[in-house]
């Protein structure tokens, strides 16, 4: 008896101790990149200073567009790239796009994609009066869904992305009518910025200014997984 509780203890300690790395892992990861982002957030912010957003409402995807939609979809936000001076850090397209593109925002590495998700995952369950309201089926089968690797993200995982990690989201868009959505966290001042581009209802990049574009080397798995 003494013997397994003594596992179990262990065990118990062994999970605490992982959740405290992963924390401290975090919090050096965006200590070191902290300085570099807030450059660029500035550089960035100032090419769309003049664009209006329109205030964000969360939820879940819509109708992927058909194929000639998506293509004059995928052809506008290509020319507001050019407009404006930005260009696209290509993520893949696997279903994780959105966590991916946030990673390479958050951890200049879109393979944190799954720790991204976890977190987001843990805000919308810690936090779920702030958020049920928005998802039209039962709030534990949303969370069960979004939970799975391949899952794409929709506007109800960027708002709690935005609390998360105290970040204002700002999504340039291929919509008509809407090119630019600023994302806000709730009841916080955001502590940073994250550039993402967004092919309506289809794929999300992670964006920089023209000739800024950093070149991805894969890189050994460590911290965060």
């Amino acid at each position: 008896m003494s013997e397994q509780y003594d596992k179990a203890r262990a065990s118990s300690s062994s999970s605490l101790n992982s959740s405290v790395q992963d924390a401290e892992d975090e919090r050096t990861i965006a200590n070191i990149l902290s300085e570099e982002q807030v450059k660029d957030d500035r550089r960035l912010g100032k090419r769309l200073s003049h664009l209006d957003s329109i205030p964000h409402t969360p939820r879940i995807n819509g109708e992927i567009p058909d194929v000639n939609d998506a293509t004059l979809d995928h052809e506008r936000l290509s020319e507001r790239l050019i407009t404006y001076g930005l260009a696209e850090m290509q993520v893949e397209g696997d279903g994780n796009c959105q966590f991916r593109a946030i990673a390479d925002q958050l951890f200049r590495n879109p393979e944190y994609h799954k720790h991204v998700r976890k977190e987001v995952v843990k805000q919308l369950k810690h936090f779920q009066k702030s958020y049920e309201s928005y998802v039209p089926m039962k709030y534990k089968t949303y969370l069960k869904k979004m939970k799975r690797s391949g899952e794409w993200g929709d506007h109800l995982t960027l708002q709690a992305a935005a609390d998360r990690f105290v970040a204002k989201i700002c999504l340039l868009t291929s919509f008509r009518e809407t090119c630019f959505i600023e994302i806000l966290p709730k009841d916080q001042s955001p502590s940073r910025e994250l550039w993402l581009s967004f092919w309506s209802e289809v794929h999300y990049n992670s964006l920089y200014g023209s000739g800024d574009v950093p070149t991805r080397v894969a890189k050994k798995k460590h911290w965060l997984f």
